[in-house]
């Protein structure tokens, strides 16, 4: 089977991340204790694709957890799906990077990385036909961005014809944490240009929007933008988790999408997208879905 291995970097990263596991293990019947639920054959075809089934058949997601303090790791390892990862795959510092880009890529980040890389090593050795490596973080912090980017390239030396698809969030002025974002965005940017093979940009300040204007939240909390994240990212991967024709594996993906190798930032659009409480029973036709996808509100 063609394996994908799951990095989430930074505490962005991993909150999304671990929003995107709870999602799919749902869709493929997987409780949170990684034992398989009812599951028909649809849902278990391609499960290695994700989830490395152990032998005493729970099913472990091939996803490596990174930051450089440890309050968001506690947080997954005592929320609803804590028990389904490995323990070993846990890696975080105590100093954290203090969104400081050279704190993640020089200083702090790089004490780690080694120890990073030897969890991936044995992630990719667990696979019987390795096709990539997916990460999510954001790009305004220092772990994700700096600590990110420093994965990212060493990975590219170690196994230069895999592919590196990124789930990266941008960030902007209007939600905004630091002040600094700008320049960590900025010098991240600059890598994955040069580093990976394709990027879905999450732009937060679109996100907020989609909250507001189109599910018609009053405040969106940060739970309510990783949802529809983990939503689209679910979207996204599913013709690489179901089986089916078309873009069924990365490289497929890319061929199809990347016009020249520098230009592999993808932006991704969802629909439909229903307020809750206004979910309307409304049967949409196949090109309204496609115009409501192409609409700047649904990106």
């Amino acid at each position: 089977m063609r394996e994908i291995v799951h990095l989430q970097a930074g505490q962005c990263g991993n909150q999304i991340g671990a929003k995107f596991w709870e999602v799919i293990s749902e869709e493929h019947g997987i409780g949170p204790d990684g034992r398989a639920k009812e599951q028909t054959s649809l849902q278990k075809e391609r499960i290695s694709v994700y989830y490395n089934e152990s032998s005493s058949s729970k099913y472990v997601p091939r996803a490596v957890l990174v930051d450089l303090e440890p309050g968001t790791m506690d947080s997954i390892r005592s929320g609803a799906i804590g028990k389904m990862f490995r323990p070993d795959n846990f890696i975080f510092g105590q100093t954290g990077a203090g969104n400081n880009w050279a704190k993640g890529h020089y200083t702090e980040g790089a004490e780690l990385v080694d120890q990073v890389m030897d969890i991936v090593r044995k992630e990719a050795e667990n696979c019987d036909c390795l096709q990539g490596f997916q990460m999510t973080h954001s790009l305004g912090g220092g772990t994700g961005s700096g600590m990110g980017t420093l994965l990212i390239n060493r990975m590219r030396e170690e196994y230069p014809d895999r592919i590196m698809n990124t789930f990266s969030v941008v960030p902007s002025p209007k939600v905004s944490d630091t002040v600094v974002e700008p320049y960590n965005a900025t010098l991240s940017v600059h890598q994955l240009v040069e580093n990976t093979d394709e990027t879905y940009c999450i732009d937060n300040e679109a996100l907020y929007d989609i909250c507001f204007r189109t599910l018609k939240i009053p405040n969106p909390t940060y739970g309510d933008l990783n949802h529809l994240v983990s939503s689209t990212m679910s979207g996204v991967t599913t013709c690489l988790r179901f089986p089916g024709q078309l873009n069924s594996d990365l490289r497929k993906l890319a061929v199809n999408m990347v016009p020249f190798p520098r230009l592999h930032f993808f932006m991704p659009g969802f629909a439909p997208l229903t307020s809750p409480n206004a979910a309307q029973y409304c049967a949409l036709s196949v090109p309204e879905l496609v115009q409501q996808m192409f609409d700047a509100k649904n990106m």
